[in-house]
């Protein structure tokens, strides 16, 4: 499943800046996250950073678009493809 940003967003932009994906964009009064190129940081680290780095708790799972861990790293090996990745990946999955 990929985040989203509810409506308690500033639009400060730390979240931005820590999306491996760069799945996250301004927008006019708060940030979006392009579900398409959220991996839910799968492959990268072990917590979603947008919902680590969020001060006002606005990067929260979007339910409507609920994803298993294999589509997230078939998602990650499109966005990225000839990257390597540790084995096992990092995945908020693997707690």
């Amino acid at each position: 499943m990929s985040y989203k940003i509810n409506s308690d967003c500033t639009n400060c932009g730390a979240c931005e800046a820590e999306c491996p994906n760069t799945a996250i964009t301004e927008g006019t009064d708060s940030r979006t996250i392009n579900a398409d190129a959220c991996t839910e940081c799968v492959g990268f680290h072990a917590e979603p950073q947008c919902a680590t780095v969020c001060p006002t708790e606005s990067c929260v799972l979007d339910e409507a678009n609920k994803e298993t861990e294999s589509a997230l790293i078939a998602k990650l090996q499109k966005l990225h493809p000839g990257k390597s990745f540790a084995n096992p990946m990092p995945s908020h999955f693997r707690k």
